[in-house]
């Protein structure tokens, strides 16, 4: 995950999401992953405070970020959600990389659905790339603000 000041992503050069401001994740679906993890990560995000305050210190959540925005802005916050097997990469072992550790990609697809509707249930814009599509994904990192979450940690 992200901070951004802005992202997007394209597909054979159509921009299929984009946002002005908020966070950029990168969803990796594990064999095993669940909705219950898919919830949980969703709502670890929405409200995981990065964002600085007015004293330029990290306390504000997206979903706070949204609510304090002035109106001219709120339609540009939000979450761009990009599906990445290859964080799901193991490479203890020789040069190329083993991805058994991906779900396979129905069930992944599933539950990358489910979290784009996690994010949105909290009134938040979520943008989204093309599972399975090769993607261009451009950004400027905030911060630079970058979070590994892992539900296996929670």
């Amino acid at each position: 995950m992200q901070r951004v000041k802005n992202a997007s992503v394209t597909v054979e050069g159509k921009n299929c999401g984009s946002i002005e401001s908020g966070l950029l994740v990168y969803l990796g679906v594990a064999r095993g992953d669940g909705k219950k993890e898919s919830g949980t990560l969703a709502e670890k995000i929405v409200n995981l405070r990065i964002f600085p305050d007015g004293e330029e210190k990290m306390n504000l959540s997206v979903k706070e970020l949204l609510e304090n925005a002035p109106a001219a802005e709120k339609p540009g916050i939000g979450v761009l959600t990009v599906s990445q097997f290859t964080l799901l990469a193991d490479t203890r072992k020789g040069r190329r990389p083993f991805y058994g550790n991906a779900a396979d990609p129905e069930e992944a697809e599933t539950l990358y659905e489910y979290f784009i509707d996690k994010i949105r249930e909290h009134s938040l814009r979520c943008e989204s790339g093309v599972f399975q599509a090769h993607m261009k994904v451009s950004y400027t990192n905030d911060g630079p603000v970058t979070i590994l979450l892992d539900t296996k940690e929670f």
